[in-house]
């Protein structure tokens, strides 16, 4: 159940996250309102997953999941620039995650 929580949290902290993009800076409401929203069942779900995972592992898959697909979005959806290294960074992070993984961290 903890790896649904961190899938949970990931999905609404990616929501928060384009959402605070969409919100111009915290000056459109309903964007700004979906950001509150959005963080606070994250780390709600977060603070639940880590109850089972590991806090290094958790935070890392967090962070590497929610990093490499907002650079996603932000190329696909919002028009940001492609590159071999923001590519290359993004391949990196994952990286980091899966040996994090494969150290043995989490339930």
């Amino acid at each position: 159940m903890s790896w649904l929580y961190l899938t949970v949290a990931i999905v609404f902290e990616i929501v928060g996250t384009v959402s605070m993009k969409m919100s111009e800076g915290m000056t459109r409401l309903w964007p700004s309102v979906a950001v509150v929203a959005c963080y606070v069942v994250a780390f709600a779900m977060l603070a639940q997953a880590l109850k089972e995972i590991e806090v290094g592992v958790a935070y890392a898959i967090w962070s590497a999941v929610g990093t490499a697909t907002i650079a996603a979005i932000g190329i696909w959806v919002f028009g940001e620039q492609a590159s071999l290294l923001k590519l290359a960074g993004i391949l990196l992070i994952v990286a980091g995650v899966v040996s994090l993984r494969m150290a043995g961290g989490g339930a």
